[in-house]
């Protein structure tokens, strides 16, 4: 786990450029840096050291050393590749996983990527063919950036990194604003930050002569089969201890984050970690630390825990928003601020439970495919016409259920946690220019329209919550503190069995998760296998009701950047209703607070 950075360009003060980059990740790799700068290209790797700790400093080059790599993540499967191209007649220098990405791409180019089992974000350059190919894990979970402004083309793992270069244009992307408001997290291709694109999921580039060619070489897809029941709870019991023997392979010790759920504690169950790590409050509502105590108690193991206070959760907060590059208004992404910082007092790398829901049917939101079933069987334009009469009344607990049921999955999911309806975030905001959140997630629902709904809900929630806010979450609030987070659900074997589970695997009658739940029964010896879903639980909605909270947000809203960028009127009428019962208006009051804090870090000051 490191950080990366890297520019093609001419310019002479390539070296200077480089090292500006370099300093603003260096949280991202307290280990060490390493360079590569030519006449074509400059290259920075961060590094922190967990495989390979005296040998494994990179940039890393072929034989001929007309090649060079920067790489961030971890490659499972390193051993059995490495095993591999020897045989095939190359030689190695190091024993790390980066050695082998750089032979693997002399061998069989960029199909390198389809081999690699693992988290990966990492650049090549070719001397020979003066070209750049880069690429990113098809489940997400490491980050990838890239730009070209005038004629310097940019990539790094982090969007500050690019802030410093002359050549960069520091420019906000209105027409994502009202999107942003309804996903709670930047949803599209293109960032905040205007002309900055992430490198999606599964994504490949390369750039030669002043252009650039995108391919995709990883879909998540799903192929469901009327498979035994039993045999489905078999198959994922013999793969996640698989997954899980594959993500302790370190050099260094590997801990583990621990909530009060199914998923974290089937990983510490299985893994039998030194160390685990908890937050809390000391709200009992939103507490999970007695849950994580009693688990660690039967298993013989360490929990180190943490209750978080009001005071420090927003303290914390700008400080976060301005290493998260982009806004995130996802109250859990804090609490992952403060479960890392105590990690990262004992160890480098931790085990974390993402992926599980959406693979394995985790999320509420999919039990309405069975619990209102006897709805859907009314007539569509009936429920169409009431849909729509739902659709002009005020946005109140009730009402959602009758808006959403009355159109297609495609024309109001846009995954589990929507904030806005489209209409109010629209009349929100100043920009009139504005992306439909239909529009972002249509090509999503255009690749699985052959799915069922159940399929569909999980791959919008898997590309567009899973990958732009939890796990954009996790990577920068562990990289924060030098910590690497790991994440065996989202394995290419688990994978590969969660795809093939036919629906009564994945949700029946007040069940979520049932086979996943059934298989984590037998190592996992407290009742947590049979835990609903909460997440980090946050009390922010008794926090905002508190004086001095709502006095600070106000005084946001207030702001000449909120006047910039919202309609105040109604962003402050938001606030006062936050104690109404009929209207909870607390994440839409976070969301737009959220971005504030976030716009006055990166352009107002």
């Amino acid at each position: 786990m490191c950080g990366i950075a890297g520019l093609v360009s001419k310019d002479k003060n390539k070296k200077e450029n480089i090292e500006k980059m370099s300093e603003r990740i260096k949280h991202r790799g307290p280990d060490g840096e390493g360079y590569y700068i030519d006449d074509d290209v400059a290259f920075v790797h961060r590094r922190l050291a967990i495989i390979d700790l005296s040998g494994g400093g990179q940039p890393i080059y072929n034989e001929k050393k007309d090649m060079v790599i920067v790489f961030n993540g971890e490659i499972y499967n390193y051993i059995e590749l490495r095993s591999e191209l020897k045989k095939l007649g190359h030689k190695f220098k190091t024993k790390t996983d980066t050695e082998v990405i750089i032979h693997g791409y002399e061998e069989w180019g960029k199909k390198v990527t389809s081999r690699l089992r693992g988290m990966f974000a990492f650049a090549i350059w070719d001397s020979n063919k003066k070209e750049l190919f880069m690429a990113r894990d098809g489940f997400g979970i490491k980050p990838l950036y890239y730009t070209k402004m005038k004629d310097t083309f940019m990539f790094a793992s982090e969007i500050k990194a690019f802030l410093d270069h002359p050549d960069f244009e520091k420019k906000l992307n209105k027409d994502i604003l009202a999107a942003y408001l309804c996903f709670n997290s930047c949803p599209t291709t293109e960032s905040f930050f205007k002309g900055v694109y992430r490198l999606e999921p599964g994504t490949q580039l390369s750039y030669k002569n002043g252009k650039y060619k995108i391919e995709k070489f990883f879909q998540l897809t799903f192929d469901e089969k009327d498979k035994d029941f039993n045999k489905c709870v078999e198959d994922i019991k013999k793969v996640m201890k698989d997954s899980v023997i594959h993500h302790q392979i370190s050099d260094v010790e590997v801990g583990s984050f621990l909530s009060s759920g199914i998923d974290s504690s089937y990983l510490v169950s299985l893994a039998k970690p030194d160390r685990t790590y908890t937050v809390g409050y000391d709200d009992p509502r939103y507490d999970e630390v007695s849950y994580a105590k009693e688990l660690t108690k039967k298993l013989g193991i360490k929990n180190t825990s943490h209750k978080i206070t009001k005071e420090e959760y927003f303290k914390a907060f700008p400080e976060i928003m301005y290493y998260m590059d982009e806004p995130l208004a996802d109250p859990s992404a804090i609490a992952l601020y403060f479960v890392a910082k105590i990690a990262s007092k004992d160890v480098k790398v931790v085990m974390s439970g993402e992926g599980a829901d959406e693979l394995f049917g985790g999320y509420l939101s999919y039990m309405e495919e069975l619990d209102q079933a006897w709805y859907m069987k009314i007539p569509y334009p009936i429920r169409h016409v009431a849909s729509k009469v739902a659709s002009i009344l005020p946005d109140v607990r009730g009402l959602n259920f009758i808006y959403r049921r009355g159109m297609k999955l495609e024309d109001y999911n846009i995954g589990l946690g929507r904030v806005f309806r489209d209409s109010e975030a629209r009349s929100l905001v100043k920009s009139k220019n504005q992306i439909k959140t239909k529009d972002i997630v249509a090509d999503t629902y255009k690749i699985y329209s052959n799915n069922s709904n159940l399929v569909k809900r999980q791959a919008i929630d898997f590309y567009y919550w899973l990958v732009k806010d939890f796990l954009h979450a996790v990577d920068r609030n562990t990289m924060i503190f030098g910590l690497e987070a790991r994440t065996p659900f989202l394995d290419l074997e688990v994978y590969n069995v969660a795809r093939s589970l036919p629906s009564y695997a994945k949700i029946q009658k007040g069940v979520t998760k049932p086979a996943l739940r059934e298989a984590a029964k037998e190592v996992i010896p407290t009742e947590a296998y049979k835990k609903k879903k909460l997440g980090f639980p946050v009390p922010l909605r008794e926090w905002i009701k508190d004086d001095d909270i709502y006095n600070m947000i106000k005084v946001k809203f207030e702001s000449d950047s909120a006047k910039e960028l919202f309609n105040q009127k109604k962003i402050l009428k938001l606030l006062e209703n936050r104690n109404s019962k009929r209207k909870d208006t607390y994440k839409k009051i976070w969301t737009v607070y959220t971005f504030l804090v976030w716009y006055d870090i990166y352009f107002a000051n």
